[in-house]
């Protein structure tokens, strides 16, 4: 094998390395709005225009729940997560939320 073909084939198995090694799951969001969440007044609208689209939606005990988060993982370092999980009342207002985060 040449040197360019083994400089070519290493290049290769660097990035395929480093690609399997590392993971990230869901998407960023403005964590500096979370202290203006108003439980029993904030609304719907307004976590949505506050954070975005949810990165997933549900409902826990029967109450619509929205979660905005952004998870990484890494062979090689720490792993950084953070999340907001907005649980919303019948009335559409903030009935409970929980923000996390490892920074």
């Amino acid at each position: 094998m040449s040197t360019i073909g083994s400089i070519k084939a290493l290049s290769v198995a660097l990035v395929v390395a480093a690609m399997v090694g590392c993971a990230t799951v869901g998407k960023d969001f403005a964590t500096h709005n979370v202290d203006q969440i108003q439980i029993g007044e904030t609304t719907r609208s307004d976590i949505q225009e506050m954070f975005g689209e949810p990165w997933r939606t549900g409902i826990e005990d029967g109450k619509r729940t929205w979660t905005y988060g952004k998870y990484k993982w890494s062979a090689f370092g720490e792993a950084e997560t953070t999340d907001l999980v907005v649980r919303f009342n019948q009335d559409g207002t903030v009935s409970s939320y929980v923000y996390n985060t490892t920074e």
